[in-house]
């Protein structure tokens, strides 16, 4: 029998390094093999972080126009979907002086506004575009060079890996984003997690939804969507477990309404005013779910049931096989008037309950 591999504690996890990073490498490579006519074995460079780091190179060609140079990316322990990948710099003496980039096969381009990079360009973002230019300048200052430089990044394999992300919907279209703002990749790290529900936030504003509907995954994603055929992709976000801070930011960023679509293991927690709902964050309160029950005419028995209910999917299966529909509307008015405490007002709530596969169970507002 097949031992199972035990969890691994976070703080033993390996970190792996940021595309931006390894684009910058790749960079550093090619340029000296430009310049020397010699490729490197590997090259090190200064992460944002302020750590030197060494990336060793994984293919080198060289011609008398330009010298081309990848690193594999490794995310270490994280479930990035561009682990493994190969970032490729091609760089190329240039007429004009100074570093012109620019992004190749497999890196996206940006079709929509919100992003931190403008329309148009590659979506190579503001720290990667800023570690590229530091280190083909310091290169070129070190060998006493003057010259303009080209560098394009692409990746082989991006356009097949971004089906794997959002960006599609963020307006990234052929290929994945060249990211990182501090050169390392942190396993699980919840603040990546956050950087991507701002930004598809600003994306949907940009384009001008001012109703957001906000879910705590795929799933209630996937049913959300189906509810408000009317709105466009953009509209849709995935917040995860960050409700407080998925509404605080779009109120911050104009929105004038906010649906909240979620299951009850989640939303049961938002109605306490948890509003960071991971499992490990807070546990469910079956005292206040016996409360809510007691509020719409539950008998002693079933409140007795509730309060040893094993989840709060459990509890509402039994209140939903009672016939109280109406603890799933309360509910739902527990979670609006939690979300609108927690943001200070300003902004129009909605929150819909649903089932696993869809059903609505639930549903209230609050201006």
């Amino acid at each position: 029998m097949k031992k199972q591999a035990e969890a691994k504690d976070p703080a033993n996890m390996r970190r792996g390094y940021t595309t931006g990073a390894c684009a910058t490498a790749a960079t550093k490579a090619a340029l000296l093999s430009l310049i020397t006519g010699s490729s490197p074995p590997e090259v090190e460079i200064l992460l944002p972080i302020g750590e030197r780091v060494s990336f060793p190179i994984e293919k080198a060609a060289l011609s008398d126009e330009s010298a081309v140079c990848s690193v594999i990316k490794d995310a270490g322990d994280d479930p990035d979907a561009t682990h493994g990948a190969e970032i490729v710099s091609t760089v190329a003496w240039a007429s004009e002086e100074g570093v012109h980039l620019d992004g190749g096969t497999g890196v996206g381009r940006v079709t929509k506004p919100g992003l931190s990079v403008p329309v148009g360009e590659a979506a190579i973002n503001p720290i990667p575009r800023k570690m590229l230019n530091q280190v083909v300048t310091e290169t070129l200052g070190e060998l006493e060079e003057e010259r303009g430089v080209r560098v394009v990044i692409s990746v082989p394999e991006g356009e097949e890996i971004a089906k794997k992300t959002l960006n599609e919907r963020l307006g990234i279209v052929g290929g994945i984003s060249i990211l990182g703002t501090r050169g390392i990749v942190v396993p699980f790290s919840t603040s990546a997690y956050r950087a991507s529900v701002v930004q598809a936030i600003s994306v949907a504003r940009a384009n001008g939804c001012s109703h957001l509907v906000l879910t705590t995954g795929g799933s209630s994603e996937k049913h959300a969507m189906k509810m408000f055929p009317e709105l466009p992709e953009e509209a849709f976000i995935q917040m995860g477990d960050f409700v407080g801070f998925a509404l605080k930011h779009a109120k911050r960023l104009g929105a004038e309404k906010v649906t909240l679509v979620g299951m009850m293991g989640k939303f049961s927690k938002v109605a306490q005013g948890v509003m960071m709902v991971h499992s490990k964050s807070a546990p469910v309160d079956f005292g206040f779910l016996a409360k809510v029950a007691e509020e719409v005419g539950a008998p002693p028995d079933l409140l007795d049931e509730v309060r040893g209910a094993n989840t709060a999917t459990h509890a509402g299966q039994l209140m939903e096989e009672a016939g109280f529909q109406e603890y799933f509307t309360t509910l739902s008015r527990y979670v609006c008037h939690q979300a609108h405490r927690h943001v200070g007002g300003g902004i129009r709530v909605e929150t819909v309950l649903v089932k696993m596969k869809g059903e609505l169970l639930g549903r209230a507002g609050m201006d």
